[in-house]
């Protein structure tokens, strides 16, 4: 059984693992706010700001977006981003 038979026996069996997220939020974060979130680099792009990092699970990922609705960020985007070794799909 290969690795990635492993991981789709994991998933289908409710078992979840590390994820790679991308969170931008609107306005450009200065650094007390941004170390609300710890396990998350930060960027500006444009007037916004762009986290970016590996998260335990879905409860950590909540955690976060739990966080920023209680500082009042405006949520504009999350993304699952692909793990480093995910093969890429090419473009359509």
């Amino acid at each position: 059984m290969t690795r990635r038979d492993h991981e789709a026996d994991a998933r289908h069996a409710g078992i979840t693992r590390r994820q790679r997220y991308q969170i931008r939020v609107r306005g450009r974060l200065g650094q007390t706010i941004r170390s609300a979130f710890p396990a998350l680099g930060a960027r500006a792009d444009g007037g916004d700001t762009v986290l970016t990092g590996v998260l335990a699970d879905q409860a950590a990922l909540y955690g976060v977006l739990s966080e920023a609705e209680a500082l009042g960020l405006e949520l504009i985007e999350v993304r699952r981003l692909p793990s480093r070794d995910e093969p890429q799909e090419p473009p359509p």
